[in-house]
């Protein structure tokens, strides 16, 4: 017994977030020293930190989804296709709370899809949700017949705007909704017997089911939890696009999956911080930023992308290499 809690307890070290906040703060002060009349100030700093919305959102549910040893690749299919679903709901007359709640219901549906594609088939998630990234991001074209969807953005529009009669709020109330359920996640993953038994899952999954733990069930629900936060974003995104488009969002999940491996997470499960994965998210958005007003290429933009993601997977490996217990 005292053997089990050992291994289900919070297995990495709280310092892991140290790495990701100094990368972080090393590279505001890079571009704030390259180019400070336009990258420092505090509209610039809020731009950036609305701009890390989306991304944040769906890596906490993929932060959840690798702890638990798994992965979604459909998660920027899903985030177009609640934007196309929301938009084609506004312009059928529904609302905007409606058209949320019709957007999050699919990406309900396709979370829980997902998780029993993989617990039932006993395929592994990176074939179940490659598979399911194209089949989302066909349906939303479908839905949208390859084209945008122009609607009314109605009460959507405040979520990522900031209501110049309450400047008292510093961020669109969007980062707020995003501070909120970084901190639920906090709780579930780091303080309930829930998060044990996904970290228990991740580390090691037979071990876990001879604990008594019921791995497809918690399977199943961070698969659908990744979808709800996907739906979730796919919202965010709409009220930044005000349109609903299909094309979206492509390449999506290769930001997210870096985000959580710079912040700390696995691609072998059992490891993972919130925190972390929200410093993750920050940085590449800083990057992306200060290389715009330091006037890098676009092109050259992308590659920096690519290369980042690369050292990430490299520190991940490096970091199971240097964990005996892995």
């Amino acid at each position: 017994m005292n053997t089990t809690r050992r291994t289900t307890r919070w297995p990495w070290p709280r310092s892991t977030v140290a790495g990701p906040l100094a990368a972080l703060l090393v590279v505001y002060a890079l571009f704030a020293s390259l180019s400070p009349d336009t990258f420092l100030g505090w509209i610039n700093f809020t731009t950036m930190v609305r701009q890390t919305v989306v991304v944040a959102i769906v890596a906490i549910g993929m932060t959840l989804v690798m702890v638990q040893g798994g992965i979604d690749l459909s998660v920027g299919s899903l985030v177009a296709l609640t934007t196309v679903v929301v938009a084609r709901s506004i312009q059928a007359g529904q609302g905007a709370f409606a058209a949320s709640a019709v957007g999050i219901a699919l990406a309900v549906m396709a979370g829980l899809l997902n998780g029993v594609l993989v617990v039932a088939l006993r395929i592994t998630p990176f074939i179940v949700t490659l598979g399911s990234m194209s089949i989302l991001r066909g349906l939303a074209k479908g839905i949208a017949h390859e084209q945008k969807i122009d609607a009314r953005v109605t009460g959507l529009g405040d979520l990522m705007v900031i209501d110049p009669a309450r400047s008292w709020q510093l961020f669109p109330m969007g980062v707020w909704v995003t501070v909120a359920v970084a901190g639920l996640a906090a709780v579930l993953l780091g303080h309930t017997r829930w998060g044990r038994h996904i970290i228990a899952t991740g580390s090691n999954q037979a071990t876990a089911r001879l604990c008594g733990i019921n791995v497809t069930r918690r399977t199943v629900e961070v698969y659908m939890i990744a979808g709800v936060l996907a739906g979730l974003a796919g919202i965010m995104e709409f009220s930044t696009l005000t349109v609903g488009d299909p094309t979206d969002s492509v390449g999506l999940e290769l930001e997210v999956i870096a985000a959580v491996v710079i912040g700390g997470g696995s691609l072998s499960g059992g490891q993972g911080s919130i925190l972390g994965t929200l410093l993750g998210a920050l940085l590449l958005t800083f990057i992306g930023t200060g290389c715009t007003h330091v006037g890098v290429p676009n092109w050259v933009q992308e590659i920096l992308t690519g290369v980042i993601i690369v050292v990430a997977m490299g520190l991940d490996r490096f970091r199971r290499k240097g964990d005996p217990g892995r």
